[in-house]
């Protein structure tokens, strides 16, 4: 009986554990449902005081975020009105009175996104390897002091240093450029970089690479073919760590770009139409940049899972 009973409360402890595990993740998804929501709500919908949660689902957040409009008087409306050679995007914008005209600047800027974010991550990742691994085998003379200087690069607020970059940027003419968020993004990166890669290369024992010297490894192909592999999920945490940071950067995308390199978080926000703010094209937009990561996190996730409890292989 006692053995039954402590059955009975385990599996009760872990539903309740599993009940309460729902409930949180109800709670987190509320913002990204509201924001699904809102993308397909027509814009009459979207502004309605109390908020409507039954309604007619619309594309126009679609149309008005991948396409330039142009308000039509109503004076043109029925030379458009019932013309069979439209679009059905251009028949969801003459619903609203107005026309497309061209293509909108959002997947340029989505694009550049990926552009900056994938080369800074990989940079950022790659030096990061390489730094980490010195400081984990080799006696650097002040290596305290170096990382807590690399650190302290992480400390400093974007904020700070926004008006000192936009002026070295503007004479050495990186601003507005892909080269040059992706070289800000990778030191800003680093640090971050560095101290969690380190920690897992500190995990791994030496005594593998000292094998492989032995058998006629030299040191980067026992770095590349011991190391590495075993440091796997660390590399893998941290990659989606810093492609976050990248991908989500708004200070520095809106002060050093304005065009060329401009960035999608700067861009989603100024969703603006003839009537005001234009909500439903901007969930529309803030969906669809959470799309990428959600893949990349999705595809490490195992990886990440190991690599934030720090669980590379202990001796």
């Amino acid at each position: 009986m006692p053995k039954v009973e402590n059955v009975q409360r385990v599996r009760a402890i872990t539903g309740l554990r599993a009940a309460a595990a729902i409930v949180v993740c109800i709670i987190f998804l509320i913002p990204i449902l509201w924001m699904l929501l809102t993308a397909f709500k027509p814009q009459q919908d979207v502004i309605k005081v109390p908020p409507k949660v039954l309604f007619t689902p619309s594309l126009q957040g679609f149309v008005n975020l991948f396409f330039q409009r142009l308000s039509l008087p109503q004076s043109q409306m029925a030379q458009y009105e019932g013309r069979s050679d439209l679009n059905w995007w251009d028949q969801v914008a003459l619903a609203q009175g107005q026309i497309t005209i061209g293509p909108s600047q959002y997947t340029g800027r989505l694009l550049n996104s990926v552009i900056i974010a994938t080369g800074s991550t990989l940079a950022a990742v790659a030096l990061g390897t390489l730094a980490a691994y010195a400081f984990s085998r080799f006696r650097i003379r002040g290596q305290a002091d170096l990382l807590f200087f690399i650190l302290s690069t992480r400390m400093l607020p974007a904020v700070v240093v926004t008006i000192p970059i936009f002026l070295m940027y503007r004479r050495l003419g990186l601003s507005d450029t892909h080269l040059g968020l992706i070289l800000l993004y990778t030191v800003f990166n680093l640090s971050l970089s560095v101290w969690l890669i380190k920690g897992f290369m500190d995990e791994i024992p030496r005594e593998y690479e000292e094998a492989a010297l032995v058998d006629g490894y030299s040191r980067w192909q026992a770095f590349v073919k011991i190391v590495l592999p075993q440091a796997i999920s660390g590399i893998a945490a941290t990659t989606v760590f810093c492609l976050i940071f990248a991908w989500n950067e708004y200070a520095f995308a809106l002060m050093l770009t304005s065009d060329r390199a401009r960035t999608a978080p700067p861009s989603i926000p100024s969703q603006l139409g003839t009537g005001g703010v234009e909500w439903s094209a901007i969930a529309f937009g803030s969906l669809l940049f959470l799309i990428p990561v959600v893949i990349v996190v999705f595809a490490l996730r195992n990886y990440l899972l190991r690599g934030i409890t720090f669980g590379a292989i202990r001796q």
